[in-house]
């Protein structure tokens, strides 16, 4: 039964290569991980965010290597272990043998955990459209901020595979200000993050400002700077960062992650592309005093919204 359930959800993914086949196995993973943290209690002090989060809850197509978390109320001393322990005899039952490494004792307000198996690709291997090494192991990483600025707003939502599980999750706005976050204060170039400007803009969400100034406030070129971080700072502030990126670097980083038919489009990218996506953004979010309402500034950790139905 389990071998089944496997297979029906790996064909559901449709994958077109054997580099797809792979994101969508490890993609059964991160499913069977994240509920096996809704069971042990996660949410009850964090969050789902980040890119996995968008995909698995939202519907963007593109794959994460990671599943990301925020914590509710800042709490340096968490730790994955028990956490980890419960996920392990949760897929276990599943015939899901994992091995576990929890890294939260590394200084850093970010802790993190690692988790492999090869249990699940034997046991879709029959089922695979394109050959696949049995011995090859799917890699699972998680990563929980335990210090997060204040003032993202949390919602409801649910997975149903391989069972159906509440999650606690980054509102779209939330989203939107922590990725902005990144895209202004990253050192390097990622294209994922563009690819998540993109998918945000053609969604007509538009940042949580004050949890966007909390964040620069916090960490990057513009911490304890008192910045004011209104929609005409926020707007020019992204069209320096477009201006200043090696697009070619964006297209290569983000290639793996996106679904073949997909990438012509990303070969398309352009100085020009994102300067249009900005104006797109400035037009659909109005000025304030002509309709908007600035939202209040929210208090030390996050905030919950009525729950949401998926």
């Amino acid at each position: 039964m389990m071998r089944d359930l496997l297979s029906e959800k790996l064909r559901s993914y449709a994958p077109e290569n054997a580099l797809e086949q792979e994101r969508a196995v490890r993609d059964l993973m991160q499913h069977y991980v994240l509920a096996g943290l809704a069971r042990a209690g996660l949410f009850k002090e964090a969050f789902f965010h980040g890119g996995t989060s968008l995909r698995i809850l939202f519907g963007m197509s593109r794959f994460s290597e990671d599943l990301d978390f925020m914590l509710l109320r800042p709490r340096r001393a968490f730790r994955w272990q028990p956490y980890l322990d419960r996920v392990a005899e949760t897929c276990a039952r599943e015939g899901i043998d994992l091995e576990l490494r929890d890294r939260s004792e590394v200084d850093g307000a970010v802790k993190k955990a690692f988790l492999k198996t090869d249990s699940v690709g034997k046991l879709v291997l029959l089922d695979l459209p394109f050959s696949r090494d049995q011995r090859a192991r799917v890699r699972v990483k998680l990563e929980i901020d335990t210090n997060p600025p204040a003032g993202s707003k949390v919602e409801s939502a649910f997975i149903r595979f391989p069972s159906t599980v509440g999650i606690a999750v980054q509102s779209l706005a939330s989203g939107f200000a922590t990725k902005s976050h990144a895209l202004l204060c990253r050192s390097y170039v990622k294209g994922r993050d563009f690819y998540d400007l993109l998918w945000y803009v053609d969604r007509r969400v538009v940042p949580d400002l004050p949890l966007l100034q909390n964040a620069l406030d916090q960490q990057g070129p513009w911490a304890g700077k008192g910045v004011e971080v209104t929609r005409s700072w926020y707007l020019d502030a992204m069209a320096a960062r477009v201006a200043s990126i090696d697009f070619a670097a964006a297209r290569a980083d983000v290639m793996p992650f996106v679904p073949s038919r997909e990438q012509e489009s990303v070969a398309r990218w352009s100085q020009d592309l994102f300067s249009y996506q900005l104006r797109r953004l400035a037009e659909m979010w109005p000025e304030p005093g002509k309709g908007a309402t600035r939202p209040k500034q929210g208090k030390r950790g996050a905030s919950r919204s009525r729950p949401r139905r998926r």
